[in-house]
């Protein structure tokens, strides 16, 4: 497989060695008294206006909070009495980054009462005082904004009625905060922690009444990001599902704090947000959650409906989205989603998938083909192979990705686990036909390694009951090779249930009842293990596989979902 080009990485390289070797010194700049005295200025008192945040919320993590145990990202810490969470050692960098980003703050907040007020009051009183001061990585700008926008959205919990002193205390460290972050917020990593730096740098500026410039300097910032990193068509340059509803949330928290205040949002701003909403409805499924691909997970479908619900304009769904790379057929109650995309630039590619022509389909409420999800923050032992093609419902050449991580060494280190490679060309195409829409998608990704390039045709019926493919393998160039093996992958929901059918195909039985047949040509088809990380467990799934041997010729899958009983 290809394994990308390494010089264009350089610079980049060089650039963060010099940032991790220069932290020592940046960090006792910014602890020691002369950059402190840069801080100071004055002094707000109340936080204006409370934006509204839509990410999901439970009472159980109150809970869990209230008996001393801290849960993040599948790793939880009990604290002893008489201990401060922040003394103890954290299990690993994600879980540190969402306990001094005040993750734990919306849980007791929506809990309310005395206890979880007092808990949270003791939390920010003992975080002030062991950390009032510039350290990495609390202080870094990307953990500083979500704790940040943790105080504005959930503070009123703590802040009404509090101690003088203790109120006082806060916002002197919330003045140093929002300072420092105008000052660094662009240091932040690129993608979404910048965005998201930005969008706070903004809140602060309508949160706090301290500073008029900050609220300019903040939205002057996030117009920049949003250029930068939402496409013409609204979705995210990362190509994520999941990564564009977080950066929609960030948009809608700035956009309603600017018209609590009677001001207008840029114009920019606004455009960006009249396209997101439309492309996040593209990739929901029936069940009003969102489609796997590029490191996204299913998220809330309470959040997802709560931020569409915002958007006044209704804007619907496009059938291809070509700057992000996919298309969408749908027809009745049957949704079919398909990657035709190349891997994202740069620092977008960090949760990137090889998911080159990767499908899903979904019938009402009911998913049944599926890509494998991302092991994420909770469950990173998984990421590496859920990255991989074969975690996708796509064609697989060799057992070989269409693209390739970083590898384990320094520049991966440095850099993150970028995704490397994948098609130099891919495109596609909308064409009606008798039998109903067709997309035609075609990527490179194994010409230089194999020399054959990979087809896909899916058609969709008008009524929605039948969905029929085609997969192809055509030679490209003197690297072909006759023997070459394939596996064309369907992955099925861990609700479907699964039996082979004595006539031959599979029978898919959709927790509605529904039912489903699957047939396939062009190979041998088996039904294997899998699974499936779209939420938050591990669960196990089964998927169709269709094994096949490149001969002379061009290699042709044939296959056909179709509804029986309907």
């Amino acid at each position: 497989m290809r394994q990308g080009p390494y010089l264009p990485l350089l610079p980049e390289l060089g650039r963060a060695g010099i940032r991790r070797a220069a932290a020592p010194l940046r960090v006792s700049w910014r602890r020691g008294w002369i950059y402190r005295r840069f801080l100071a200025g004055p002094l707000a008192d109340h936080i204006v206006f409370h934006p509204w945040d839509a990410a999901p919320r439970r009472l159980e993590d109150a809970d869990h909070l209230l008996r001393g145990r801290f849960r993040f990202h599948g790793q939880t810490v009990e604290v002893p009495d008489g201990i401060s969470v922040f003394d103890l050692p954290p299990p690993n960098m994600a879980w540190q980054e969402a306990l001094h980003g005040f993750q734990w703050l919306p849980a007791l907040s929506t809990a309310g009462g005395e206890p979880a007020r007092r808990l949270a009051t003791n939390l920010i009183g003992q975080w002030v005082r062991r950390h009032g001061r510039y350290s990495e990585p609390v202080w870094l700008p990307h953990v500083m904004a979500r704790r940040l926008a943790n105080i504005f959205s959930h503070g009123r919990l703590v802040i009404m009625n509090s101690e003088l002193t203790w109120r006082s205390r806060l916002f002197v460290s919330l003045r140093e905060q929002v300072r420092t972050l105008e000052r660094i917020s662009q240091e932040a990593p690129d993608g979404l922690p910048r965005l998201e730096a930005a969008a706070v740098l903004a809140l602060s500026g309508i949160c706090l009444d301290d500073s008029a410039r900050r609220l300019e300097r903040g939205l002057q910032r996030l117009e920049s990001e949003v250029a930068r990193q939402i496409l013409p068509d609204g979705g995210h340059v990362s190509r994520s599902p999941q990564a564009l509803l977080c950066a929609y949330r960030h948009v809608i928290m700035v956009m309603e704090s600017l018209s609590a205040i009677g001001q207008e949002p840029p114009h920019s701003v606004r455009n960006a947000h009249d396209r997101m909403a439309p492309m996040l409805r593209f990739f929901r499924h029936g069940d009003g959650a969102l489609a796997l691909f590029n490191g996204g997970a299913e998220c809330d479908p309470r959040m997802v409906s709560g931020l569409l619900a915002r958007d006044e304009i209704r804007g619907q769904p496009f059938f291809h989205a070509r700057h992000s790379g996919y298309q969408r057929l749908s027809a009745s109650r049957t949704l079919c989603l398909l990657d035709c995309g190349k891997t994202p630039p740069g620092g977008f590619s960090l949760a990137a998938h090889a998911g080159s022509g990767a499908m899903e389909l979904s019938s009402g409420a009911d998913r049944i083909v599926v890509n494998c999800g991302t092991g994420g923050l909770s469950h990173p032992c998984w990421n590496t192979a859920l990255r991989a093609t074969a975690a996708h419902s796509t064609l697989t050449v060799a057992d070989t990705s269409s693209a390739a991580l970083i590898p384990a060494g320094l520049a991966r280190d440095l850099l993150g686990a970028r995704l490397l490679g994948g098609p130099r060309d891919a495109t596609s195409r909308r064409v009606e036909t008798p039998q109903g829409w067709s997309v035609e998608a075609m990527h490179d990704a194994y010409a230089d390694a194999f020399g054959v390039r990979h087809e896909r045709h899916v058609t969709m019926s008008p009524q929605g009951l039948i969905v029929t493919g085609r997969d192809r393998l055509l030679p490209t160039g003197q690297s072909f090779h006759a023997g070459l093996n394939y596996a064309v992958r369907f992955h099925i929901h861990p609700d479907v249930r699964v039996s082979r059918l004595e006539g031959g195909g599979i029978l898919l039985k959709l927790p509605s009842g529904e039912g489903w047949r699957f047939r396939a040509a062009g190979g041998q088809l088996d039904v294997e293990e899998s699974v499936y990380l779209g939420g938050t467990v591990v669960r196990r799934s089964e998927q169709l596989v269709v094994n096949g041997s490149m001969k002379d010729a061009p290699a042709d899958i044939a296959w056909v979902f179709e509804q029986v009983g309907a």
